[in-house]
């Protein structure tokens, strides 16, 4: 079975860890580099999904693109609380036009 963690700043992520996800706070004044190296370590040691804020995602592209052509672990956006930059649904929207061949998510 795999493991499920989320990474991001504290408030966004604890209430994952009441589902049972392992989780990896980051805040604003964490260095990015620690976060993509967390990440990779993630993806080496069994992780089949992980769930990083958009915001924290901003920052560890590079990493997560990385990871894209990998098939584990799936790398998903979820908004922080202080709001949706829409990279989320972007994402999303990407990975479902690749699945499908067309864009059916889009108006």
């Amino acid at each position: 079975m795999f493991k499920i963690a989320a990474m991001g700043d504290k408030d966004s992520i604890y209430g994952f860890a009441s589902l049972g996800l392992h989780i990896f706070p980051f805040d604003d004044t964490d260095d990015p580099i620690e976060a993509a190296h967390t990440l990779r370590r993630l993806s080496e040691s069994g992780y089949g999904v992980v769930y990083i804020t958009e915001k924290l995602a901003s920052l560890i592209q590079n990493e997560i693109d990385k990871l894209s052509s990998q098939p584990l672990p799936a790398v998903v956006l979820i908004p922080g609380v202080r709001g949706n930059t829409g990279a989320g649904l972007a994402n999303v929207s990407k990975s479902v036009e690749k699945a499908v061949g067309s864009d059916i998510l889009s108006e």
